[in-house]
């Protein structure tokens, strides 16, 4: 009598494979570019859609900003991304001039303070100092 030898098919699940395991499967996969499919064959997976959520897992691919193939933009929506980035690069530059405005008019404020406590207390609070001083102060170091 010969015996009938069946190939019973076996539902796994993810709790069946150690997070070593998986880390490993993941691992070979971003480092040596093997196939998910090849990977899955290779190590008795039954499913590639398991390796594929362990790469999305635990793997370094940003899945969520992936696109399976790359549309060429249309002239109107290179047209609109223009006009768009010249919006927000005028709305940066305005910003940026009213900032300048504003540092400029804090600057003659603080002078304006200055020269009003100079003169209320008669103190000379500005360092009175000549550019060649500045150059010699810059010059010398220090002497052991």
């Amino acid at each position: 009598m010969s015996k009938k030898i069946r190939n019973e098919y076996v539902k796994r699940t993810q709790k069946d494979y150690t997070m070593s395991f998986k880390l490993q499967i993941v691992q070979e996969i971003e480092q040596t570019g093997v196939g998910i499919k090849v990977t899955a064959r290779k190590y008795g997976i039954q499913s590639h859609s398991t390796v594929t959520n362990w790469l999305r897992k635990y793997g370094n691919f940003d899945w969520t900003n992936q696109s399976p193939y790359i549309m060429s933009k249309s002239k109107d929506q290179q047209l609109l991304e223009l006009e768009q980035q010249v919006k927000l690069l005028e709305k940066q530059k305005s910003f940026l001039e009213h900032q300048i405005d504003r540092a400029d008019k804090k600057a003659i404020f603080f002078d304006m303070m200055i020269d009003l406590a100079e003169k209320e207390f008669n103190i000379p609070i500005r360092k009175n100092c000549s550019p060649n001083q500045l150059d010699n102060s810059q010059k010398t170091t220090k002497k052991q």
